[in-house]
């Protein structure tokens, strides 16, 4: 079923994809993908939602210091992410 609701999506999600992938390489041993799927579940998870039909629209209306404050948001929620999903496969190989 298509509809106008399908072009509705939380503006965070593209982002939080890239940059998990761009810190894939600082953390060699979560390369399983539906591992980095759960980091970016829990990245996601730390951020507020943001939803928007089209990406240029919110673009659009961010001030600079506001870009600036997402990327660092993202950031942090990412090596956060990262951090707590480490510390859960390390648990889980300890039984």
């Amino acid at each position: 079923m298509s509809s106008v609701f399908d072009t509705i999506h939380n503006h965070h999600e593209r982002a939080v994809f890239d940059a998990v992938q761009s810190a894939a390489s600082r953390f060699p041993h979560l390369s399983d993908p539906h591992i980095q799927a759960d980091v970016a579940c829990v990245a996601l998870n730390r951020l507020p939602p943001r939803y928007i039909r089209h990406d240029v629209d919110f673009s659009f209306y961010l001030t600079e210091r506001e870009r600036t404050e997402n990327e660092v948001a993202i950031s942090e929620a990412v090596d956060f992410a990262y951090q707590f999903v480490q510390a859960k496969v390390a648990m889980r190989a300890r039984r």
